[in-house]
């Protein structure tokens, strides 16, 4: 199964993002007004300048409380792990698994067209789980 399936497979809308000086207040009210944990960081919402999270806010707070009076730009990943449409699901969720990434922008051809988390890519495989534990199920009880 390819990432582009599981971004079929998803209410298909735009990508969430957020300017790079954009405050970090304007981002946890994005983050609770759509229910996600994380933005793309973008300054054209095409274009990837990085990616921002929950958890970013989360450490950067323990560390600093005047956090919510800065800008998205200066808590946010930079250098963001990508895929692609034609990215292999297990390969992903290895990478995922290993570097402890939660969320994955998709790019094709240098633009930003959807973002996977961790909740989608184990929705897909236990998908395809099921669908070919039914499939060897039906097979076995051919008759």
């Amino acid at each position: 199964m390819r990432i582009g399936e599981v971004l079929d497979s998803k209410s298909r809308g735009d990508v969430v993002t957020i300017r790079p000086d954009a405050g970090v207040r304007e981002l946890l009210a994005a983050l609770a007004t759509h229910n996600i944990g994380a933005l793309v960081v973008s300054a054209d919402g095409a274009s990837l300048d990085g990616i921002v999270s929950e958890r970013d806010v989360v450490r950067r707070l323990h560390a600093d409380g005047t956090v919510v009076d800065t800008t998205v730009g200066a808590i946010m990943t930079a250098l963001v792990e990508t895929c692609s449409p034609e990215t292999d699901l297990d390969d992903l969720m290895r990478t995922m698994t290993d570097r402890r990434i939660r969320h994955v922008p998709v790019v094709d051809d240098g633009r930003l067209v959807g973002i996977v988390s961790i909740g989608d890519v184990v929705r897909a495989k236990i998908g395809r789980l099921e669908f070919e534990r039914d499939q060897l199920d039906s097979y076995l009880h051919q008759g």
